[in-house]
């Protein structure tokens, strides 16, 4: 792909955002990181509206699950009941490893469910393993 994946993080903790941040930074991939604090805003972004009206098309979604606003849960749901929005991929990055909150995200129709490691270097390994998997060996619907 010649052009930078574009990729969407649904984040309210600005340590979890500064990391992944810090994580992408390196990657092998050309990407462009943008990054939305709470569930409303995402669905403004992915749908285009208000200050967002600019907005890339993200390739790839990093969705927290503990959001103000509109929970990370019900962006899952509005995302995945849109056709035009559905066939992007939405990966779980969360603080929570409760078997309610996976079962819930893959009724949802989550792509992946990855409860955020405590640990600095295991959080960057988590995002890095994100990369190279997401970025480089799937392939990713063209937008």
């Amino acid at each position: 792909m010649s052009e930078d994946i574009q990729i969407l993080l649904v984040e309210d903790n600005p340590g979890d955002v500064r990391l992944t941040m810090e994580a992408l930074r390196g990657a092998k991939v050309a990407n462009e990181l943008h990054v939305v604090g709470d569930g409303g805003e995402a669905i403004e972004f992915l749908n285009r509206c208000g200050t967002h009206a600019d907005a890339p098309r993200p390739d790839i979604v990093l969705l927290d699950l503990n959001l103000p606003r509109v929970d990370g849960n019900e962006v899952l749901a509005q995302i995945k009941s849109d056709p035009d929005l559905a066939k992007i991929p939405i990966i779980v990055l969360t603080s929570s490893s409760a078997e309610a909150d996976i079962q819930r995200a893959y009724e949802l129709h989550a792509n992946c469910f990855i409860s955020k490691p405590v640990d600095f270097t295991e959080f960057i390994g988590a995002v890095r393993s994100l990369e190279g998997f997401w970025l480089k060996i799937v392939r990713l619907p063209t937008r």
